[in-house]
């Protein structure tokens, strides 16, 4: 049963329920041990936070920053500061120097949170040049502290603020004075495009999220949910609160690289993803699969067919299975199946939201095949991340972003782009009031730069409006749709599509070098560096056919006519990736110019 109270109690209110049932498993920085915090213990820290908070002098509204990695003590934080009425910042915690300059400045910040010592370092440089900031406050006791640095304080000692709870009745009165209206976060995009925005997002906003998507995704007290996405995304932000609101408990991956061996050692049952998430696991299974021997692998094929069938054919479309075929699907899915599923460490899957891009179907096929329920969506940091998804138990069709969730009016609009109204929309964006009177039509729908259609009640997503392409021959190409065909093949790792006012489409692909390097090696193919690989006639003829073989389906105008293998990889550090690893497609283009312009050349 999920429980409604304001985010200023909600802790709270789930410990008088809870007591000493586990709430929140997590690492301490540095350590292989997995510790549990029980509710009681969650909910005590958090009042110490609020207090120590007042204690700083902290008022209601205002602005606090948190850039860091996951950890408990980001949830302390976060959950402290609504206490109080204060509105948290997060910083992802690859931000650059430059960012967080720029945000702490927008956002007239104090105090900052920062997790370990690349982010204490990057806060601390910045801070000469950031008037309003007073104080740096660490969460990983192991960071090294500048000796010219009088205003950082540990989290530990900070904590010793709010020990016996000094400020207990005011916080007890802001609590009361608690309302929807309240600014939560201000949560800047990653900036695909321009200049980071701050999306502003209150109490209410998330009270209708939670209401809304209560009824469309049962996760429960039993659940074991695995936070992979930073907290600083908005995806993985209101779905852990949403988790912690249904009594669930809260598995906390601190490093993303680590996520497969945290999930063979925790066991979740739920975990919220990006589609390249699955589209690795996607490649990693039919590799191993292609590595086993032929009786194997024709065992799983055919296993492979039963699944598609039973969960495709129809579970997704409601339909009962004939008892043969659920027979069938019963013995593979509790041999074949639970194999795979117990490899990625999931013994007992249950729900698994995903969103933030395209889905390939073919992706999306083999997960429900193998059975896991994935849970397509799509939203946006303005719309308090869920717009549509599939709801749990009801018909939903491949391909899709599912179905509205309760409270939000679609309407689309010129250019096919999708417009949203409803409570979970953002009044606006941080001190961009020219922006704002841009973003919303005169009947207050929200522009979403995202084109897609409406069909039997399913959304269907295009691309972004911004990123769709014109041939020089006038036809259109949506570039993330090729993308996302080409990333499911274990040899791609990367690839960005380059077509806009070209003759045809051309793609810049980054191999998956550890695969490609051991088909060479298999193939008696000698190199001596990475670019010699890419320009081995023998690779690029190999890369070629399963290019072709995987744009198959497309028209003639949307197919990759020429490629070029790049030995290294996009990265944040080169202004190629945002935070959230979304591709910065006009500085790709501008330091590939000469390799693309080469592709282009008779």
């Amino acid at each position: 049963m999920q429980n409604r109270s304001h985010l200023s109690v909600l802790i709270h209110e789930q410990a008088k329920k809870y007591g000493n049932k586990p709430a929140l498993t997590f690492r301490s920085f540095g350590s292989l041990k997995w510790k549990t915090v029980s509710w009681n213990q969650f909910s005590l820290r958090v009042r110490q936070v609020s207090n120590a908070m007042l204690n700083l002098g902290i008022k209601p509204q205002e602005n606090i920053a948190v850039f860091s990695q996951n950890c408990i003590q980001y949830l302390y934080t976060d959950f402290g500061a609504y206490g109080i009425r204060a509105c948290t910042v997060p910083f992802y915690a690859t931000s650059s120097e430059q960012q967080i300059q720029y945000m702490v400045n927008d956002a007239q910040i104090r105090f900052i949170f920062v997790g370990e010592q690349e982010q204490y370092d990057k806060a601390h440089r910045i801070s000469p040049l950031c008037p309003t900031l007073e104080r740096v406050i660490i969460f990983d006791d192991s960071v090294r502290v500048s000796s010219h640095d009088p205003n950082a304080l540990y989290f530990e000692d900070f904590l010793k603020l709010g020990e016996d709870l000094p400020r207990q009745t005011e916080l007890e009165r802001r609590w009361k004075e608690a309302n929807n209206d309240d600014l939560c976060n201000i949560l800047y995009t990653s900036g695909t495009s321009g200049e980071s925005k701050g999306v502003m997002l209150n109490y209410g906003q998330y009270s209708a999220a939670f209401v809304a998507n209560d009824e469309c995704v049962p996760v429960g007290e039993k659940d074991r949910v695995i936070c992979f996405l930073p907290f600083t995304h908005i995806f993985e932000r209101a779905w852990a609160i949403l988790c912690l609101s249904e009594g669930a408990q809260l598995i906390i991956n601190t490093y993303p690289n680590e996520i497969q061996n945290s999930m063979r050692e925790t066991n979740p049952t739920c975990m919220s993803s990006v589609p390249r998430f699955w589209e690795k696991v996607y490649q990693a299974v039919n590799e191993n699969i292609d590595k086993s021997s032929a009786i194997q692998q024709k065992i799983f094929r055919h296993a492979l067919a039963v699944g598609r069938k039973y969960n495709i054919e129809y579970v997704s479309r409601c339909k009962r299975p004939p008892l043969s075929l659920a027979l069938e699907y019963k013995m593979l899915n509790s041999t074949v199946f639970k194999l795979v599923r117990k490899e990625l460490g999931l013994l007992h899957p249950h729900i698994f939201p995903t969103a933030g891009a395209y889905v390939s179907p073919e992706v999306e096929e083999f997960i429900h095949a193998i059975g896991i329920n994935m849970v397509v969506g799509y939203g946006l940091t303005e719309s308090l991340a869920t717009v549509s998804c599939d709801h749990v138990g009801e018909r939903f069709s491949i391909g899709s972003a599912g179905r509205p969730i309760s409270g939000i009016e679609i309407k689309i609009g010129e250019n096919n782009e999708i417009l949203l109204k409803g409570p979970t929309i953002t009044k606006g964006y941080y001190k961009r009031d020219q922006l704002n009177a841009q973003a919303f039509d005169k009947d207050g729908f929200f522009h979403t730069g995202d084109a897609g259609y409406l069909e039997n009640g399913e959304l269907f997503l295009k691309e972004r409006i911004k990123d769709l392409f014109k041939t020089s021959n006038g036809k259109y190409i949506a570039p993330q749709m090729i993308e996302s065909l080409l990333l499911v093949d274990k040899y791609v790792d990367q690839v960005a599509i380059v077509a806009d006012q070209h003759k045809f489409v051309s793609a810049l692909i980054v191999p998956e070098f550890r695969l490609l390097e051991e088909w060479a090696r298999d193939n008696n193919i000698s190199f001596t560096s990475r670019e010699e690989l890419c320009e081995n006639p023998k690779v690029l003829a190999m890369m070629t056919d399963r290019v072709n073989m995987l744009l198959q389906g497309l028209t003639h105008y949307e197919k990759v006519k020429r490629f070029t293998l790049l030995p290294h990889h996009f990265t944040m550090e080169s202004g190629e990736l945002t935070n959230t690893l979304k591709m910065r497609r006009p500085v790709i283009y501008k330091n590939y110019k000469d390799v693309i312009d080469k592709m282009y050349e008779d």
